[in-house]
């Protein structure tokens, strides 16, 4: 019987902690005490209600706490609904605070969608009371005689939290200043001028307005160093005349191509000229045998064109020897 006594006895307390337990978690009695020695009004049902929509009453409890603290006019549902929406409640929190005190403009509803955008706004408060330094890659640009020049920025800006929702962002700020130093090293009439007023860079940057519709305001932009780097106007007029080269050679190819064909194609006339003669000239016995057949011809007239062939040859055979004769004669020497 004891022993049954002091099993009961176990089981209760066991249990008895269990529910202890179990109260404690719905029911932050600690908490409760916490804000009511903090002037904050949170009622038990309204902790035991975020305990059961998943909210972790120490967040909300704890924010509104530093929030009341701080002056701000704020409330449990302001902020277990943005924790519900997905927004860091405390990060909020502690963007209003930094807001407040260096008087910057910023209400709840502002913070709230900045956080759920994705920015950090507590960041975006403090780059506005303490502006960033963004360091720019290094940006090479050509001046108008052709020298290439290689210049580095460094950019100041404040965050602009009237454009942090949908504005853009570093890399936009990025992309328009590289962009504005191309522009004014192109313009400048050599780079000499560029490395002795370098600051002109940066006023004609600045004078376009490169911050429009970003989430950052810009407030100065200095060249931090320029060097000096190949003669690209070279380099073209190389490539230029090196391509013009190749083009001319390509044409005079060409063309040697062309007198080559037209070569072959006289050689191959000439040898269909000379056959045509051939062709001709195998004509002439059977003309002349049709004449002595027909009469027209007679043996008297044959033994004249055969001789007139005679000394035309003969004549033929005294030039050639006449002209090789004297092309042996050295130069300068008189026929005596």
């Amino acid at each position: 019987m004891e022993i049954s006594n002091s099993a009961f006895i176990l089981i209760a307390a066991f249990a008895g902690l269990i529910l202890l337990f179990i109260f404690l978690y719905f029911v932050p009695v600690n908490l409760w005490i916490t804000a009511i020695f903090s002037n904050v009004k949170v009622g038990l049902l309204e902790l035991v209600g975020m305990r059961i929509r998943k909210v972790p009453p120490g967040v909300i409890v704890n924010s509104l706490i530093t929030a009341t603290k701080a002056g701000l006019n704020l409330t449990t549902n302001d902020l277990e609904t943005h924790y519900l929406a997905g927004g860091n409640v405390p990060n909020v929190i502690r963007a209003l605070i930094s807001a407040d005190k260096a008087n910057i403009s910023l209400s709840f509803k502002q913070a709230t969608a900045i956080d759920l955008a994705g920015r950090d706004v507590f960041e975006a408060v403090q780059i506005s009371v303490n502006p960033k330094v963004i360091n720019t890659p290094s940006v090479a640009a050509v001046a108008a005689d052709g020298i290439q020049l290689i210049a580095k920025a460094r950019v100041t800006v404040r965050a602009n939290i009237a454009q942090l929702v949908g504005g853009a962002g570093e890399e936009t700020i990025l992309a328009r200043v590289g962009e504005g130093i191309v522009t004014s090293i192109g313009s400048a009439k050599n780079h000499k001028s560029v490395l002795e007023n370098p600051d002109k860079i940066s006023k004609l940057v600045l004078e376009r307005g490169l911050d429009a519709g970003t989430a950052f305001e810009i407030l100065s932009i200095d060249i931090a160093d320029i060097d000096v780097g190949s003669n690209i106007g070279a380099k073209l007029q190389i490539d230029q005349a090196t391509a013009d080269l190749k083009v001319a050679e390509a044409r005079a190819e060409e063309r040697r191509a062309m007198a080559v064909a037209l070569e072959q194609e006289m050689k191959a006339r000439n040898v269909e000229m000379k056959a045509k003669v051939t062709e001709a000239e195998a004509e002439v016995p059977k003309a002349i045998s049709e004449a002595f057949r027909s009469g027209n011809l007679g043996i008297m007239d044959y033994y004249k064109m055969e001789n007139v062939k005679s000394d035309t040859s003969m004549r033929d055979s005294i030039a050639n020897s006449d002209e090789s004769k004297s092309s042996d004669r050295p130069k300068g020497t008189d026929k005596k």
